[in-house]
């Protein structure tokens, strides 16, 4: 694949196209807002050591660019290569802002031209070191091999992309939906907007309500919680229930026909154990906890 930096001078075109957030909803910086259009300088990061060939293309590029609103984060695909599995683009990262700012870990996402996710990974922009005010710095950002979701895809048109992270929340499967009294779930809703989110990338279950039957069946509510930024899909589960004297009171598998659980949303479930799952009759379930079977 041909880079840029081989390509003729005089036909010298970035290959990707812009994205824009607000300064605020990433970096909870907000100035004065007025219809000034923000040409940024070029940047160069301290430790790059660019060839003069090299410092002439970013300067052209940047160059070509188009103008910032104030209060906007911007990125600019340059380049986009894709080699041992990996996925690598170059672009700049742009500051209209009236002051120097920095990053800390943040989510992005790699679109082709259809805006479907190419990959998805955290990067620490920390090391892209303080962005001057009204500046434009490119940086390369590689997606490893297991973050890659599409491995082919045009490398023209492409965008790279701040993922903000939304709020964990509530997600009903729809026989709940259709079940489930207004004021339940509005309860509901709220307990999980107070209680912690799951932490990235974990999968964890919260005990909602346990019950016993007449006939010694065990009746478990619980939230299953996704932290992760996909989509989450359970076919079967084994499952057990510890009681207050952390004891395994009830065990068992469950097929759950490919249950999906949402990215960042919590879904509860009731799980039925007969009285051929339960393994202590006499169970104190003041406090209770779920866990899958290892």
């Amino acid at each position: 694949m041909a880079s840029i930096f081989n390509k003729n001078k005089n036909k010298l075109k970035k290959e990707g196209k812009d994205t824009v957030i607000s300064s605020s909803d990433l970096l909870n910086e907000t100035e004065v807002q007025t219809d000034e259009e923000i040409m940024t300088e070029l940047s160069v990061h301290p430790q790059w050591n660019l060839s003069s060939e090299q410092n002439y293309v970013y300067r052209f590029l940047n160059n070509e660019l188009e103008p910032l609103k104030p209060n906007q984060i911007s990125l600019a695909g340059i380049e986009l290569r894709f080699e041992n599995n990996e996925a690598t683009a170059i672009a700049f990262v742009r500051n209209s802002l009236n002051k120097d700012i920095t990053f800390q870990e943040v989510s992005l996402l790699l679109l082709d031209e259809n805006k479907e996710t190419i990959a998805r990974h955290s990067f620490d922009m920390s090391l892209l070191g303080e962005l001057p005010a009204r500046s434009s710095r490119p940086w390369m950002f590689v997606f490893p091999a297991d973050t890659v979701s599409k491995t082919e895809f045009s490398t023209k048109d492409w965008t790279i992309a701040f993922e903000l992270k939304t709020k964990h929340r509530l997600d009903l499967a729809e026989s709940w939906e259709k079940g489930l009294p207004e004021a339940e779930r509005k309860n509901l809703e709220n307990y999980v907007d107070k209680i912690d989110p799951p932490r990235a990338g974990e999968m964890n279950f919260l005990g909602l309500q346990a019950k016993t039957t007449e006939q010694g069946d065990l009746h478990v509510t619980i939230l299953i919680r996704n932290g992760h930024d996909k989509n989450v899909k359970i076919e079967k589960l084994p499952l057990e229930i510890i009681d207050a004297s952390q004891e395994v009171v009830a065990k068992g598998g469950f097929s759950l026909d490919d249950l999906e659980i949402k990215a960042n949303t919590s879904k509860p479930w009731t799980f039925i154990f007969p009285a051929s799952m339960v393994l202590k009759e006499d169970m104190d379930l003041s406090t209770w906890s779920a866990q899958p079977v290892q």
